[in-house]
């Protein structure tokens, strides 16, 4: 290792160790008696070989893993950590990265970390930072399809945290269809606190400010706020509960992008380490076979994903996102394709936020996702006969899983028996009506009812939503529809979810009286009576826009359906003659670029245009 790269890789293990990694980062000198190159340089072999690219080579010369002619021959595999210091989600990825590259280097192959952006939703989330989140998914993805085409990276091994992370690595991969491992960054430990009873996580913080409100603003109240904040994310990885993060991480361990129990290890634990330290061998075995990700992301894999998805009580991202990576692979896929997955498939799992437990149960109580998939394919709820990253199938590796470790307990709470469901049908519900001729995504659990009709109130601001909520005007006792509008892909922009009003909202004690309605979308983290990405959105002159206070809906999650009832045809006819498009907010950057190329949000906001 040349001084400057020693240099480097001690400040990497700096920075690791201040941010919990300390034991992650294996910062080492590639072993001199790594295995042979061999024939496995498909595509930098246009670089390392011919000799008119001789400015290529000069340049790899001068990086850590070429220090001779026999370098050259290696494979060069990208290793996409998408790191940032500012969130428990991401902050410890460059020290994971680094402890893959080094396992990658044993493996006789030449690894080369490189980094991509992420927002945190959790810290942007109930400000105009949050139109920057979805929008991400699609930067990531061109940030690692351009770094992996731009170098002629021979594969990938992509490694996110937070929620948009997922998808967009992932879309890469599938774009360039080269080898590609993803290793998911881990789950966070649940929070503690002398004060509260039970578990803290990211979700607690966001409805504690509801509960302050609700409990009025005592000095006791204060206290239990106050604790919640400072004690609901105590180390990194990403948001515990089956939020939208854990969901994608486990839609793509299902998908075979992953290691066996890759989305279910938490963050902290020596089998992520361990997940780490095997990625080599595996990319190389994925190298070796030419394995790659359209073989492994087929339909047959989509449809045991959206099991997955509607057994768990996953995030309604889910939607959005396996339709996009769907697109990126060739695969055909529309929301009533979930419908129908919905329809068949029984809702088990007793799993924050609308249940008890977060993913550190999953691991520590059931034995990790592949205990759970194995149950669900006995059971015929799932076939599992599509290729994975291990050269053998979804079933082959939930059979060997459980050979070792043993079946899923039967006497836990976390995971209802088949038999016993919590909600005989799936939570995602795809409704259409004249408030949403265009499909609207519903998170219906069972526990708020399967149907609701109140009187809309209208929102056309997440402040002025809230500043209501303070002043009391949306009261127990009075069903009511809270529509946020003017917050789809378009004229949010950017989509954002409506995490901080579903959560003030079920802190202030309102959600057996309030359903949730909204044309942006919502954080996986929020439960009650919610429908979000309806279609059209209020900025392209959808029903949304026309809604008016008092107006009669019904949302009825077992006919499928949402409705205006009061409203003739003629009436909202008049409306829309009467209506006139808002300006758009941006005008320029990276959000004007999205909403001119964004589709909407039934087509998985696919960038249409490109």
């Amino acid at each position: 290792m040349r001084p400057w790269s020693q240099k480097i890789a001690k400040n990497v293990m700096a920075s690791c160790a201040s941010r919990g990694m300390s034991t992650t980062c294996a910062c080492t000198t590639a072993k001199k008696d790594r295995p042979a190159p061999g024939d496995l340089n498909r595509y930098s072999r246009l670089i390392t070989q011919p000799k008119d690219q001789g400015a290529s080579q000069a340049m790899l010369y001068a990086t850590h893993g070429i220090q001779s002619d026999e370098d050259l021959q290696r494979a060069m595999v990208g290793v996409a950590s998408v790191w940032y210091e500012g969130n428990p989600c991401n902050a410890h990825l460059l020290g994971v990265g680094q402890r893959i590259r080094d396992s990658l280097d044993r493996a006789g192959l030449t690894g080369y970390q490189f980094g991509t952006v992420g927002v945190s939703d959790g810290i942007s989330m109930g400000t105009s930072a949050m139109s920057y989140s979805l929008p991400s998914r699609d930067l990531i993805a061109d940030s690692v399809e351009s770094c992996m085409g731009g170098h002629w990276l021979d594969g990938c091994v992509v490694v996110p945290g937070c929620d948009k992370n997922m998808p967009g690595v992932l879309m890469a991969l599938g774009r360039l269809n080269r080898p590609g491992i993803m290793v998911y960054g881990g789950t966070i430990r649940p929070g503690h606190c002398g004060s509260i009873t039970g578990t803290l996580d990211i979700v607690s913080a966001f409805q504690s400010y509801g509960q302050y409100l609700a409990s009025g603003g005592t000095p006791d109240a204060e206290k239990i706020r106050y604790d919640t904040v400072r004690h609901a994310c105590p180390g990194p990885g990403a948001c515990g509960g089956m939020y939208t993060a854990n969901t994608m991480a486990s839609c793509a361990e299902v998908l075979g992008m992953t290691l066996p129990g890759s989305s279910s290890f938490p963050a902290e634990y020596n089998e992520k380490k361990a997940e780490c330290d095997s990625i080599g061998p595996t990319m190389r075995m994925l190298l070796e076979k030419n394995i790659r990700p359209r073989d492994i992301m087929t339909r047959s894999a989509f449809e045991d994903a959206m099991v997955l998805t509607m057994v768990l009580g996953g995030s309604t991202n889910a939607v959005l996102h396996l339709l996009a990576m769907a697109r990126s692979v060739g695969v055909d896929l529309s929301i009533d394709d979930f419908q129908r997955v919905s329809d068949s498939t029984p809702f088990l799992a007793n799993l924050k936020p609308s249940g008890q437990y977060v993913m550190e149960d999953v691991h520590t109580v059931l034995g990790g996702i592949p205990s759970v998939v194995h149950y669900l394919i006995e059971n015929k709820h799932m076939k599992g006969e599509h290729m994975t990253v291990t050269g053998r199938t979804l079933r082959e590796n939930c059979e060997q899983w459980v050979a070792k470790r043993g079946p899923m307990p039967k006497d836990q709470d976390v995971l209802r028996p088949i038999d016993n469901p919590i909600k005989r049908t799936g939570h995602i519900r795809v409704l259409y009506g004249n408030l949403a001729p265009g499909g609207a995504i519903a998170k219906i659990t069972g526990k708020e009812g399967l149907e609701f009709t109140g009187k809309a109130r209208v929102f056309d601001t997440e402040d002025d939503m809230v500043h209501a909520v303070e002043q009391g005007t949306i009261k127990k006792g009075e069903k009511t529809v809270v529509i946020l509008r003017y917050k789809g892909p378009k004229g949010g922009p950017g989509m954002p979810e409506m995490l901080k009003p579903t959560s003030l909202i079920m802190g202030a004690g309102l959600g057996h009286d309030v359903a949730c309605l909204t044309d942006g979308r919502f954080s996986g983290g929020s439960h009650g009576f919610v429908i979000g990405h309806v279609v059209p959105e209020a900025q392209e002159g959808g029903p949304i826009a026309l809604v008016r206070d008092g107006d009669e809906i019904t949302i009825d999650a077992v006919n499928n359906s949402i409705q205006i009832n009061n409203v003739s045809d003629e009436e909202l006819a008049q409306r829309r003659v009467a209506w006139q498009p808002r300006p758009l907010t941006v005008s320029q950057g990276g959000l004007y670029k999205y909403t001119r190329l964004v589709s909407n949000a039934s087509q998985g906001l696919s960038l249409i245009h490109i």
